[in-house]
């Protein structure tokens, strides 16, 4: 019988974050099986002792060992809309529904999902998705590559007075006003909706 272990990490949200995880467990002499945002499967058993090293080394590196199946359940449920949201050119955001995709991504009906967030979070699966959004159209006004109705298109918002409406409501600004000010610094990803 083959002897693998399963860890949750909260706060991958990116492939660097895979990288860093990747090499950081490899420095322990652990070897993968596969990673991917949120998890990682090890090849072999581990104890507590290096499991406490593995949450020690996760830690400084901005990342957290995950233990409690609820914890596991939340960083699942936000490392699905991350991943949505940053790879928005290869989805049809304005065809996307997110409980649909939570549903199948995860086995668990939308209803049991969405209570079980919002209790967690304090904030629904649909404003921390909003949230998100908001984030990846900030990236896209600071790099400057696509026009407000390009974004708004892209995301799958229906109008770009929606976008507008809804960057102002959650930034207090308009998208514009803060195209121009150069100030106004990007929220990181893992800490939204915190």
């Amino acid at each position: 019988m083959k002897l693998t272990t399963i860890i949750t990490i909260k706060n991958m949200v990116c492939p660097r974050c895979i990288k860093v995880v990747r090499e950081e467990l490899e420095n322990l002499g652990l070897t993968i099986e596969s990673i991917t945002l949120g998890s990682v499967v090890l090849k072999e058993g581990i104890d507590q002792k290096l499991k406490d090293k593995i949450g020690e080394v996760l830690l400084n590196n901005g990342f957290e060992l995950l233990e409690d199946k609820t914890a596991e359940m939340i960083e699942k449920i936000k490392v699905e809309i991350i991943s949505v949201v940053q790879s928005f050119e290869n989805i049809e955001l304005d065809l996307f529904n997110i409980s649909d995709h939570l549903t199948q991504k995860l086995g668990i009906d939308y209803p049991t999902v969405s209570s079980l967030f919002s209790k967690t979070e304090g904030i629904t699966i649909e404003h921390f998705f909003i949230l998100q959004k908001i984030e990846k159209v900030k990236e896209l006004l600071r790099y400057n590559e696509y026009t407000l109705s390009e974004i708004a298109y892209k995301l799958g918002y229906s109008s770009v007075q929606h976008l507008s409406n809804q960057f102002r409501k959650n930034t207090g600004m308009t998208a514009s006003h803060f195209k121009k000010d150069s100030d106004n610094l990007r929220n990181s990803i893992d800490s939204i909706g915190n």
